[in-house]
């Protein structure tokens, strides 16, 4: 939503992308002063926040445009797509890898900028550190509560820059309920993915096809709503096989 009203008040998406940028990361912060301040369950106020964005993103839209659920009368701007003449020209794969949104070409590059920051950097290094047992961290001087605020700010801004590419890239318009749980997808994706970048990545192009497939179908005579199953089930099934594997792993350490 702030995407599509950033970008029809200011005339321009990459102004509608970077202030878009900076409420996600607004909104990891908030997120992080219940969590880290108030010792809030950090699942627990996360759906919190959720819900309470569901409805807010209605009411502001009603507010400031008199649009319910749809802003239809919002004139807002999406960023270009772009084409790439050497790649355009490859049979069969050219047209999909070239004239896509800059959103798809950045979110390729945020892989690679992630997994450097992650395990190349002091700052990454630190934040898995605190990731993976805060109280080690600790015992050499990091201080886990300012890296966790770190964290989730910019987990939000990440979180952001998708949100964005659904209403200035992919459309032009907020509609109320447009993210349809992708946000859920990234999660198991992440988990699928061994919490590492370029794993989260690999797993995404699976859920990714599963979507595209969905697409695909609707144009036979498949019944709509079993249509649109097939992301969530495919989501399903890969965190169901992910866990019996982990399962049985930790099985095996425990014998030997």
């Amino acid at each position: 939503l702030f995407g599509v009203l950033f970008s029809a008040a200011f005339h321009s998406a990459w102004a509608g992308f970077f202030l878009t940028v900076a409420v996600g990361g607004f909104i990891g912060l908030f997120l992080a002063f219940f969590v880290l301040k108030f010792k809030t369950d950090a699942i627990l106020a996360a759906i919190a926040i959720n819900i309470i964005a569901n409805g807010a993103t209605i009411l502001i839209l009603l507010m400031v445009a008199g649009d319910r659920g749809v802003s239809s009368s919002v004139s807002s701007v999406a960023l270009p797509r772009i084409s790439i003449p050497i790649i355009e020209k490859i049979p069969y794969f050219g047209a999909v890898i070239s004239n896509q949104n800059i959103l798809t070409y950045i979110a390729l590059l945020m892989v690679v900028i992630v997994h450097l920051f992650l395990y190349k950097t002091p700052l990454g290094l630190k934040v898995r550190a605190v990731g993976e047992n805060k109280n080690a961290a600790e015992s050499v001087g990091i201080s886990s509560r300012k890296i966790q605020y770190i964290a989730l700010v910019i987990s939000g801004m990440l979180a952001a820059m998708g949100g964005f590419f659904l209403s200035g890239g992919y459309m032009t318009n907020f509609t109320t309920g447009m993210s349809a749980g992708r946000g859920f997808i990234g999660l198991a994706a992440s988990s699928m993915g061994a919490n590492t970048p370029v794993g989260a990545f690999l797993v995404s192009l699976l859920f990714g096809a599963a979507s595209a497939l969905s697409n695909i179908l609707q144009l036979g005579s498949w019944p709509y709503e079993l249509i649109q199953m097939i992301p969530y089930v495919t989501t399903i099934v890969g965190l169901g096989i992910y866990s019996y594997r982990r399962m049985k792993k930790r099985e095996k350490l425990s014998e030997k």
